[in-house]
């Protein structure tokens, strides 16, 4: 007995070869159309060229097109400029091959080698004053840890004025403080829909007391249930300069990333900090400067 093969649909072209995945990620996403796959599939054959850099030429995608459909095929996610809900200084989100994401990756590289390698899970980014930059630097950091793949949890533990459920657009109204008030479960986590390692625990209901909050045992129980889930952990704190909450969260945490402005932030002031967290058993692991 003899079978007929499987029909195809004449609409749909066939793309073969080491470009298939490029041309089927292009048609997946609405880039081309089948019709002008076809255009492309008979230059790729005429002119023995790439299936990419054929539709380049015949101006149905951009050389921005090609980036994005790489960056998918090789599981490193980022949004074009002006798609997406978030804010365009999320640069590892929209600018993934620009110098201040080059930076970031090195930041990134040091951390590894420096600290989560060496089996720590859990980080503080810590500012020395407000409007520093630290919770914007966190959302970067955490967004270029997780297009490496590792599963990462970004902690809004900044329970006086929080920004991570506006960088993130977060609807959610629970977070850190309702879990260790005992009034939410760790299901409030949200997955960051455009970066599939990427999730975030927004700062929740403003308590009247964070620093008692924060400085409570069940924080202990929770971080190691985090650490249990996810490869980094990265906790956005207050200001130094604004209380004792980031030394609560650093000794949880066990070690601190301090962000430091440049022309701004006194050396006195980052060497008294230094010494602050090493008496509640933090260490400062490194430090960066930003420049604004």
């Amino acid at each position: 007995m003899t079978s007929s093969p499987p029909l195809l649909n004449s609409t749909t072209p066939l793309v073969r070869g080491a470009d298939s995945s490029i041309g089927g990620l292009l048609l997946e996403s609405g880039k081309i159309t089948p019709e002008n796959a076809e255009r492309v599939l008979r230059m790729q054959k005429e002119l023995g060229i790439r299936f990419g850099e054929a539709a380049v030429r015949l101006g149905l995608i951009t050389e921005a097109d090609i980036e994005q459909v790489l960056a998918r095929q090789f599981d490193y996610p980022y949004l074009q400029p002006g798609a997406g809900k978030y804010p365009q200084e999320l640069v590892a989100a929209y600018q993934p091959f620009s110098h201040q994401v080059e930076t970031l990756r090195a930041v990134r590289s040091q951390l590894m080698l420096r600290w989560f390698a060496r089996g720590s899970k859990s980080l503080v980014v810590l500012g020395m004053e407000p409007g520093d930059g630290a919770s914007l630097f966190a959302a970067n950091l955490a967004v270029v840890f997780s297009q490496l793949g590792e599963h990462t949890l970004l902690v809004d533990a900044n329970l006086r004025a929080p920004r991570q459920h506006e960088i993130f657009d977060l609807k959610t109204r629970q977070g850190l403080s309702d879990v260790l008030a005992g009034r939410a479960e760790l299901d409030i986590i949200a997955k960051v829909e455009s970066f599939v390692a990427l999730s975030v625990l927004a700062a929740g209901t403003l308590p009247p007391n964070p620093q008692e909050l924060l400085s409570r045992s069940s924080f202990v129980t929770l971080n190691k249930q985090l650490e249990s889930r996810y490869d980094v952990v990265l906790y956005d704190v207050p200001a130094y300069a604004t209380g004792s909450d980031a030394l609560a969260v650093a000794a949880r945490a066990g070690g601190v990333l301090l962000v430091a402005r440049k022309n701004k932030t006194p050396m006195a002031e980052v060497a008294a900090m230094t010494e602050q967290m090493t008496h509640s058993g933090a260490q400062v692991v490194g430090s960066v400067m930003v420049d604004f």
